[in-house]
């Protein structure tokens, strides 16, 4: 495991796990997993779908008991500091929330507030997810992405310490997607900590400070979005479709390829310059017989770092 950390001075923790284990009957789950959370850090999550994202979010929350390791949340655990007094100092966006399709939103947001000792205004919060026009709208009435932002707005209502959220723009236009970063944004800026999974590479290297990357329950990179990106060695990506059948090693000699990897029908070159690679591995393609259908480039992602770490892309099952 990769362990990368560019910050000098760390916050106290406000989550931290040590040798979390999670099993579903045999199936283990998460595996030996260890992290630790700062205060006011936005901190993501990702890695391909089943790889345990979900699992470790839910017994962070409290909802899944952990077959082994602990988890301390702002300093007590589930079994020790009372479930009560502890989700009053967190926030919850699941993946799905279901809402009864009767209430209004402001009513929602209501019944919400209600399980908290202390809390934002109701008005306020549904400000703040620019719901205000949809204050009295029944919830069955809202669209996918109202839908999203209420269930936002009643994770925040309680102004908590922590919020954890669950793929929160998963299907959301550009424009309210944006909208919730900004509110996430806000957050940290204020203070808060978030612990996001998310399966979009431009949400992960906007909003978090730091991310660990997961497969198969393990952690296998820690760090900053642009640590772990600058650590896979290469500024850009090539990524070359061959008609039938080519050798990695015919691109691996050449000068500024970092490392050449097949992904699928793809053969992927790490390079330090598109400009200078491309030409000369076109034409060693072409010495050796090989057709190239298809060419893209890209800068150097999260994505790319994992799959050169696990050979899957982040939205691979």
């Amino acid at each position: 495991m990769r362990q990368i950390d560019s910050t000098s001075k760390p916050r106290p923790a406000a989550i931290t796990c040590r040798g979390l284990c999670v099993k579903y009957g045999d199936f283990v789950a998460v595996d030996d997993l260890s992290l630790e959370i700062r205060l006011g850090e936005c901190f993501g999550l990702l890695g391909p779908n089943g790889a345990g994202k979900t699992t470790t979010v839910e017994a962070f929350e409290g909802l899944l008991r952990p077959a082994g390791g602990g988890i301390e949340i702002l300093g007590t655990t589930w079994r020790t500091g009372g479930d009560r007094k502890l989700r009053q100092r967190i926030g919850v966006a699941l993946q799905e929330t279901r809402f009864s399709e009767v209430l209004t939103v402001e009513e929602t947001v209501r019944l919400f507030r209600s399980f908290y000792d202390r809390g934002r205004e109701i008005g306020e919060v549904i400000a703040l997810l620019g719901l205000e026009e949809k204050r009295c709208a029944r919830v069955g009435k809202l669209s996918g992405g109202q839908r999203q932002r209420l269930s936002l707005a009643c994770a925040l209502v309680s102004e908590p310490e922590i919020l954890f959220l669950d793929e929160p723009t998963t299907g959301l236009d550009p424009q309210a997607r944006l909208r919730i970063w900004e509110v996430v944004e806000r957050f940290t800026a204020e203070g808060g900590t978030v612990l996001l999974t998310t399966h979009y590479m431009e949400e992960a290297a906007r909003l978090c400070h730091r991310v660990a990357i997961v497969d198969r329950g393990k952690l296998v990179a820690l760090g900053s979005p642009d640590d772990l990106v600058r650590e896979l060695g290469a500024d850009d990506v090539i990524e070359l479709v061959p008609e039938g059948e080519a050798d990695l090693e015919l691109f691996t000699g050449i000068p500024g390829v970092r490392r050449a990897q097949r992904r699928g029908p793809v053969i992927a070159l790490a390079v330090d310059s598109v400009t200078a690679v491309l030409p000369a591995a076109l034409a060693a393609a072409e010495a050796c017989g090989v057709k190239v259908s298809s060419i893209a480039t890209h800068q150097a992602s999260l994505e790319d770092v994992f799959v050169h770490m696990t050979g899957r892309g982040l939205r691979d099952g």
